[in-house]
């Protein structure tokens, strides 16, 4: 019995009421769910949406969803700053070939 109180805490539980979820990607398009089933893993930080899913760009939802956008406004990316992508691989400044033949071996 012990084992089945050890994975109580990760059990999804349902959380009704939902009546649509947008999911917002980085394109500005937005997964958009209308009556989802979803579920949530509290302990583990993990939400699981089911349902008919349609992918819309976020201008067809204006003005519906100009309140969840108020909360996230500085996450979103703005054009007037540029988006740093921290995987880049950085230019290189110096000429390695050239300063490993002047180190002493």
């Amino acid at each position: 019995s012990s084992g089945i109180n050890a994975e109580w805490p990760l059990r999804p539980g349902n959380i009704p009421g939902i009546e649509e979820v947008n999911i917002i990607r980085d394109d500005s398009t937005v997964i958009h769910f209308t009556n989802p089933k979803v579920q949530a893993t509290v302990g583990a930080n993990t939400f699981a949406i089911s349902g008919n899913a349609e992918h819309k760009s976020i201008t067809d939802l204006f003005p519906g969803i100009l309140n969840q956008l108020v909360g996230m406004s500085s996450s979103l990316p703005s054009k007037s700053k540029p988006v740093v992508d921290d995987d880049e691989v950085p230019a290189l400044v110096e000429d390695f070939d050239e300063a490993s033949k002047t180190e002493a071996v």
